[in-house]
């Protein structure tokens, strides 16, 4: 579903992604850790078709991202850009005009899992709650393919939660390809089926989860915790 081989991205003398190479089969969940400032953004971009690269090979269902996969392309930044003059509806038919694949049923379904009404305003609802809104606009897609960049940063615990189960839900009945980026692992972890673990720019390790849990005796969110903070020779 999706390969990258070899990306490199720099701005100006800073390169962002160095030497990145992966692959990502149809139906599994990528976890993309790593703390701020160590690409995961950048490479999500790249992978959605919104930003350029110097080297290197990007295909997503065997196409160069760009215009064409954005059709079956769900990317949820991290950056807020909803409108704070809209109601929730007035943002979801905004959205559903821009895209051929917006599901109804889905989207009713999120509104109750994630606690949201339609007549709500953007402008009134707090930080966690637009997170909330923006995983509905993303989720409400029958996408083959779902980049989502940080949705549990900075967030209030009862919205990650409710995210969570909204995510667990839709992805465990659906069978969409994922990557899901964060370093709020912990509470994210099981939602994984692979791992990749970046820093500054560079895959410091890789893996299934469940064979680095082994490997590793721990957690990822301990080994995660043990690669960036505690004793980083372990690699």
């Amino acid at each position: 579903m999706i390969e990258v081989k070899n990306l490199v991205k720099n701005y100006g003398a800073t390169r962002a992604l160095d030497g990145v190479s992966f692959r990502l089969e149809t139906g599994r969940i990528l976890g993309l850790v790593g703390p701020n400032g160590s690409g995961k953004s950048t490479l999500l971009k790249i992978i959605a078709g919104i930003s350029s690269y110097r080297d290197g090979v990007v295909r997503v269902m065997g196409e160069k991202p760009g215009k064409s996969t954005r059709y079956f392309t769900s990317y949820i930044p991290e950056i807020d850009a909803l409108y704070r003059d809209m109601t929730i509806g007035d943002h979801v038919n905004f959205v559903k005009g821009f895209v051929s694949d917006w599901d109804s049923s889905r989207e009713k379904e999120l509104y109750e899992l994630l606690e949201l009404h339609p007549d709500q305003k953007i402008k009134s609802l707090s930080k966690g709650f637009r997170k909330r809104v923006q995983i509905l606009l993303g989720l409400s897609r029958k996408a083959k393919v779902f980049l989502l960049d940080e949705p549990l940063s900075g967030i209030d615990p009862l919205s990650r939660s409710l995210i969570l189960d909204a995510l667990l839900k839709i992805f465990s009945s659906y069978e969409s390809t994922v990557i899901f980026s964060t370093h709020i692992v912990k509470e994210a972890e099981n939602m994984f089926d692979e791992v990749i673990f970046l820093k500054k720019g560079i895959v410091i390790l890789e893996g299934s989860a469940d064979e680095l849990r082994k490997k590793f005796g721990k957690s990822i969110e301990d080994i995660f915790r043990e690669v960036y903070h505690e004793h980083p020779q372990v690699i």
